[in-house]
């Protein structure tokens, strides 16, 4: 795959020298003029730039409680607790029982069902807009 693609690359960057190979003065000058290889160079670079970045957002989106929306609202994290370096004992609603979970690298494990829920966490008041109606009436506050 990886072959392909740089063959589809290089094949890309060469076009404009395939149009001008009939007229070697056009390639010499070509050559030398160093705004056309330093535009082709900013071209390439600006790209790589933008597709670092969309890269970067994805990544920070799929680590971020809260943006990972593949569950549609019927899983919901109500508590984690790191127990080691890779261990974790998370609490999950799902629908309205709560599950007690352990998580390892290796495995995960029901340990128990919650017979009474848990309070909903602090970080769930950011999830459900409670922060950002506090964050606008601060702000009306502070408006003369």
């Amino acid at each position: 795959m990886r072959k392909i693609f740089l063959s589809l690359l290089f094949g890309l960057f060469s076009l404009p020298l395939w149009a001008v190979s009939g007229d070697a003065e056009k390639l010499q000058r070509l050559e030398a003029s160093p705004a056309t290889a330093g535009g082709l160079l900013q071209l390439v670079l600006g790209l790589l730039l933008v597709l670092t970045v969309i890269v970067l957002i994805a990544w920070l989106l799929r680590r971020l409680p809260g943006w990972n929306s593949s569950a549609n609202g019927a899983l919901k994290l109500i508590a984690a607790l790191p127990v080691g370096q890779r261990e974790r004992v998370v609490v999950v609603q799902v629908g309205e029982q709560q599950l007690l979970i352990g998580v390892s690298a290796g495995q995960v494990e029901m340990m128990h069902v919650l017979e009474q829920p848990l309070p909903d966490s602090p970080t769930s008041q950011f999830q459900d807009g409670k922060f950002a109606r506090r964050l606008a009436a601060a702000i009306n506050k502070r408006q003369p």
